[in-house]
Parts: structure tokens; C-alpha cells; sequence
């Protein structure tokens, strides 16, 4: 209980730290996304559906997709082809969580 505490509340911060570090665009449905998706993790770590090495996998995944973010936003424009390959991005990883979730592989 107290390691799903503490991944819970690492996976936080680092929810935080990739949006602060975004730059000066602000896009809320993109951000939205990221937070719900962040939110599925969690609950799929304390409910036991994910394991250890899905929950690094789909961790991965959303780092690379926040890290996408910033640089696409670090000229100061998100362009209409960046956000669109950033949502492509994000339904690719929301996929990837349900799959994750729903394989019968559970935590023990």
C-alpha cells in the first residue's frame, strides 16, 4: 500500500512537472487527456490490474508523449498538424491503457 502511494504521488508530480515545463501555450484539451490518462494509471496500480512492467511501459509512453509536447511547443506555436499528432499520440496510449488493463494480468 505505501509503494502505491508513493508511485501515485511520483506520477503526480511528474503530471505537474511535464505541464509546467510546456511552455507558454496553453492547450486544455490536450492537457485534459494527459491528466484523465495519468488518472487510469493510477487507478489500474491500485486496483492491482496493472503490473509492474505495464505500468513502466505505459509511463514511457506518456513521458515521450509530454516530452513531444514541450518541443513542439517550444517555438511558441502548436501548429494544427503538431496538436493533431499529439492527439493520435494520446489515443494510441489511451488504447494501450485499456489493453493493459483488461489482459487478466494482475498484480499479486
Amino acid at each position: 500500500m505505501k509503494a502505491t502511494k508513493t508511485i501515485a504521488t511520483a506520477l503526480s508530480l511528474l503530471i505537474v512537472s511535464g505541464t509546467a515545463f510546456a511552455g507558454g501555450i496553453h492547450d486544455p484539451v490536450v492537457n485534459k487527456r494527459q491528466r484523465h490518462q495519468q488518472k487510469r494509471i493510477v487507478q489500474g496500480i491500485r486496483s492491482g490490474e496493472l503490473t509492474k512492467r505495464e505500468v513502466l511501459r505505459l509511463e514511457k509512453e506518456q513521458t515521450r508523449i509530454r516530452r513531444e509536447e514541450r518541443r513542439f511547443k517550444a517555438d511558441g506555436v502548436l501548429t494544427k498538424r503538431e496538436r493533431i499528432k499529439l492527439h493520435r499520440d494520446l489515443d494510441r496510449a489511451s488504447r494501450h491503457i485499456y489493453k493493459e488493463k483488461h489482459d487478466n494480468q494482475k498484480r499479486y
